[in-house]
């Protein structure tokens, strides 16, 4: 059975959503889209909204998954916190970009997940 790219994000971002809940971060909205982009989860902890970008990998042959955070990515992600801020009502006064990395083997089992918080200055 071949595993598509889409199958391990898919895995990557259910695992970091219990990852993140298990931290005490509440869950607000998974998959957002907009012009500008995709946002992964967005979620809150505490007073802070928190715009999560999930990055999974079943190897590191193209490199590990937070080398993918490119300044490109990151100058996008800071563009979707200010675009969802000005689409949504009542949100909590400071936001940040978290990256959840998600390694898996090729049976698409955990074998480690971490949480960078603050993962993009100017977020």
């Amino acid at each position: 059975m071949r595993i598509s790219r889409r199958d391990v994000g898919r895995r990557g971002e259910d695992l970091a959503v219990a990852h993140l809940q298990a931290l005490g971060y509440r869950i607000r909205e998974r998959n957002y889209r907009c012009r500008l982009g995709e946002i992964d989860v967005v979620a809150e902890q505490g007073d802070v909204l928190v715009v999560v970008e999930v990055k999974a990998r079943r190897s590191h042959a193209y490199g590990t998954p937070a080398e993918a955070i490119t300044p490109a990515k990151a100058a996008r992600l800071a563009a979707l916190v200010e675009h969802y801020r000005s689409n949504r009502e009542s949100l909590p006064p400071r936001s940040r970009v978290d990256v959840v990395t998600v390694d898996l083997n090729a049976r698409m089992e955990l074998l480690r997940i971490a949480v960078i918080e603050n993962a993009v200055e100017g977020s």
